[in-house]
């Protein structure tokens, strides 16, 4: 899950923002034309009051038989080029900044998502699908539009506020003074506005995370929904959810209109007491009709801003929120990386591959106590061995660790004499496959999803050669019927295929890459008894020269096997073949009468009856079982 505290927390909004100087230094030409643009149509603005002070007191109010319109000409000329100025430079600010914004948006998604694909397994078990989909789609749109609107907005908003003050001030007199003393509590507010909206924005983009999640896990186990009737149940659950996100968006536009509320109110206000004050500076002769006009034309320039000020400032709070979010996953290193001297993976004996884990040690990072400790495991060159132990004892983990999806927090995996910590991981994964009991299919054509493993240099014939080859060792023919045959798309995790059928065609792709070593964790158990011996057969003739580790979860998939390895507690505490196990430990006895009732219950194959518990008493097993109760 997210940490506790949000990231970013202890960071000034302008630090926080300027961690992303990196993804738009090579935007950061275009912004900054797009900027002076967009500050050159701000003083063009600016200058047009100036023009209309001139004119007014000028032809505009000089004595009724002076009146000579043919002056106006030129001041007419000078506003009618200053507007046009405006809206081309306006025009060309949405050009610049556009394309380099939709760049900045599309790399950093694209390295939010290789970082996703790089880190370690342990980081997806912990984060929920719907809080990263969240950052890597709105809060990555939200920064994109904040880029090419806010930022600029918000600092062209605060150029024309100054610079409009300034001239006010050293043109207007006293009633400059009064609009910069409207100006103070402006700030106030919107610094105090700053602090409490960037907390309810933090909560609120966190929320819809946490809703987007719901979405996530009610589509993918909508058959189990469905199959319990709990739709109304997952609704509640979705309803309460959307009920906190839009109290908390309440909140955060209640605080977002008292800030607007404000920013309209003293400006106009200011400008109510600058009418009168001005109207007897105008009496008094004090300043010229023409000066007190080009004021209130200036200060309309600067009302804009001020007004949309809040806008802006709520707009960056929320890039700011999206900004920490976003590192939040980049800052997670990965565990899991490749070595800064790497070595050359080992030379394959004769027979194969020979794999050894050396005294390992495995302990989650929030587990106080290892999971696996001082595990000692052969798998010889060659050979299939069968990993089998009860419910929650380690077996998956144990094979995790062979192909490096989690790494041993002490002793070591070594394929043929190297550590896999010290090789590549793109060369660990090319000499490891794995088939896992629950397999991932994706949005893909079947040739897609069984060739994923294999090299993409590979000649055409020869890969077409393997598509086949594996389809047929996972008896999978199945997918020649497809209205496509292997081209047919896949659906969705490949839902609209049976379980069974799932299972044979991730089979295929873990048998596709001819892998030095392949882990198989019960990649059979949804095969009915028939295609289960099929795959077994054809499976011990391609298996031939590869060294294998099955997770044996039914009988029959120990006699896969030509060794077996018991875990217990944490440890390796049995190995052998299955004949010498059932002579010699009670334990391994025990287990294989829990596959056999589990295999009975589900209706698939059981060992034979002289294989199961020759020469054993019964009083083992059963005093095994009270123990494995207790």
């Amino acid at each position: 899950m997210p940490p506790d505290t949000p990231a970013g927390a202890d960071l000034s909004t302008l630090a926080s923002l300027r961690r992303l100087l990196p993804y738009v230094r090579t935007a950061l030409p275009r912004l900054t034309a797009g900027l002076l643009s967009a500050l050159g149509a701000s003083l063009a603005a600016l200058a047009i009051p100036r023009v209309l002070e001139r004119v007014v007191d000028g032809p505009l109010t000089g004595a009724v038989g002076d009146h000579d319109f043919s002056v106006l000409i030129w001041p007419v000329l000078i506003v009618l080029a200053l507007g046009v100025a405006e809206a081309a430079l306006i025009l060309l600010r949405r050009t610049l900044v556009m394309f380099p914004g939709t760049r900045v948006e599309s790399e950093m998604r694209m390295a939010m998502f290789r970082h996703l694909q790089d880190l370690q397994i342990a980081f997806h078990d912990r984060w929920p699908g719907g809080q990263l989909l969240s950052r890597i789609v709105g809060d990555l749109g939200l920064l994109r539009r904040w880029l090419v609107f806010g930022l600029l907005q918000l600092v062209v908003s605060f150029v024309t506020i100054i610079v409009g003050i300034g001239i006010l001030l050293t043109t207007a007199g006293w009633l400059g003074l009064i609009y910069l003393a409207g100006a103070v509590p402006v700030t106030v507010i919107a610094f105090r506005f700053s602090r409490r909206y960037r907390v309810v924005a933090r909560r609120s983009q966190d929320q819809l995370g946490d809703l987007a999640n719901s979405v996530e896990e009610s589509v993918h186990g909508i058959r189990v929904l469905k199959a319990f009737g709990r739709g109304r149940d997952a609704l509640s659950s979705f309803t309460g959810q959307a009920e906190q996100l839009r109290q908390t968006e309440i909140q955060k536009a209640t605080t977002q209109s008292w800030m607007v509320a404000a920013l309209q109110l003293i400006p106009e206000a200011t400008l109510a007491i600058s009418l009168v004050v001005g109207t007897l500076l105008v009496v008094d002769e004090q300043i010229t009709i023409g000066a007190l006009a080009a004021f209130f034309a200036t200060a309309a320039v600067i009302t804009g801003p001020v007004i949309e000020l809040g806008m802006t400032l709520s707009m960056t709070l929320h890039a700011r929120t999206a900004v920490d979010r976003f590192f939040e996953v980049m800052d997670t290193p990965n565990l899991v990386d490749d070595p800064t001297d790497p070595l050359e993976p080992g030379t394959p004996g004769p027979h194969g591959s020979h794999v050894h884990l050396d005294d390992v040690e495995f302990r989650y990072s929030d587990a106080t106590t290892p999971l696996l400790r001082h595990i000692d495991l052969e798998l010889p060159a060659g050979t299939t061995t069968a990993l089998v132990g009860l419910t929650g004892s380690g077996k998956s983990t144990l094979a995790m660790l062979v192909p490096r999806l989690y790494d041993v927090t002490g002793g070591a995996v070594e394929i043929d004499g190297v550590d896999v910590r010290r090789l590549r991981r793109a060369d660990v994964r090319d000499a490891v496959a794995v088939a896992f009991e629950d397999p991932t299919l994706f949005s893909a054509s079947v040739r897609e999803n069984v060739l994923l493993g294999v090299d993409d240099a590979l000649p055409a014939a020869e890969k077409e050669a393997i598509l086949h080859s594996s389809i047929d060792v996972a008896q999978a023919h199945f997918v020649y019927d497809l209205p496509e045959g292997v081209e047919t798309r896949i659906g969705e995790e490949g839902l609209s295929l049976s379980g069974g059928q799932r299972q044979r065609i991730a089979l295929a792709r873990a048998i596709a890459p001819r892998p030095r070593v392949l882990v198989l964790d019960d990649p059979l158990s949804a095969l009915d008894v028939a295609t289960e011996e099929a795959v077994s057969a054809r499976l011990r003739e391609v298996l031939t020269g590869t060294t294998s580790l099955v997770i044996a979860h039914r009988p029959s998939t120990v006699a896969l096997a030509d060794r077996v390895a018991v875990l217990q507690d944490g440890r390796i505490t049995a190995v052998g073949t299955h004949t010498d196990l059932l002579a010699t430990d009670p334990h391994y006895r025990y287990i294989i009468s829990t596959l056999e009732d589990d295999a009975a219950e589900h209706g698939v194959g059981r060992l034979a009856e002289d294989d199961a518990f020759p020469e054993c008493d019964p009083q083992d097993v059963d005093d095994e079982a009270r123990g494995a109760r207790l």
